[in-house]
């Protein structure tokens, strides 16, 4: 674990008992709110969790939280750590079952990188690998973004994206199958069953060249209208939906 963040209202509080109780350090309640169900059921989690329950009132929350709206409601959590590609090895070493990967090249946005952690975890992705330099990590603002995914899905970030994407290929026999505006394949004419890593450019200039020259197959997503290209984090999880419901 690394540095700590605040965490405020109700659902996020929630979410990060149910899914990372063990990075909690310490949950404030107002306690004038105590006797809220909701509320109640933020302090009975924090008890079977062991975590530090302190009740203060609404000015101290208020200036803990910076005007969040905290609904009475807040925690401070340790930000996950990143995983390294010795955690990739073992990980892959461990499936009993296809590998199914998100692999993000270059994405800097903390709230694009929440919102693939998100998806990935909705669509079962066994890890999320992306670069050390020129991208986003684990900042909480990503972590605050993911709800809870950055505690469920191993985020792993790798010295030479290129060198580890061929490991991938060589050593595991994963199919990279990576998203270009100018792909001559649509997305769902893809093959998208079996050892399977989803490729994902960067917000401002896609994949870098050495990546796209990595994947096994480039597909596109059909635009109908005059947008040229979507979001980073909705791309992904339509590419990831799609292959869910090609693998059954």
């Amino acid at each position: 674990m690394s540095d700590s963040q605040l965490v405020a209202g109700l659902h996020s509080v929630r979410t990060a008992l149910k899914h990372g109780a063990g990075s909690l350090l310490e949950i404030w309640i107002e306690g004038a709110r105590k006797q809220d169900r909701r509320v109640r059921e933020v302090i009975v989690l924090a008890r079977e969790s062991g975590v530090p329950v302190r009740y203060v009132d609404r000015e101290q929350l208020d200036e803990l939280t910076v005007g969040s709206n905290h609904q009475g409601v807040a925690a401070r959590t340790q930000v996950p750590a990143a995983l390294d590609e010795k955690a990739l090895e073992e990980l892959l070493a461990r499936l009993d079952v296809p590998p199914f990967l998100l692999i993000l090249d270059g994405v800097q946005d903390p709230h694009n990188l929440g919102a693939c952690l998100r998806s990935a975890d909705a669509t079962g992705i066994q890890a999320v690998i992306a670069p050390k330099d020129r991208s986003v990590g684990l900042t909480p603002t990503a972590c605050k973004v993911a709800s809870g995914a950055a505690e469920t899905v191993p985020f792993i970030q790798v010295t030479n994206l290129a060198r580890t994407l061929k490991g991938l290929q060589s050593e595991y026999g994963i199919w990279l199958v990576g998203t270009a505006g100018e792909a001559g394949t649509s997305l769902y004419a893809a093959d998208l069953k079996g050892p399977l890593g989803i490729v994902m450019g960067g917000e401002e200039k896609g994949m870098r060249r050495l990546t796209r020259e990595s994947c096994d197959l480039l597909v596109k997503l059909p635009m109908a209208g005059v947008v040229e290209s979507l979001n980073v984090s909705v791309a992904a999880g339509i590419c990831l939906f799609e292959a869910v419901r090609q693998r059954g």
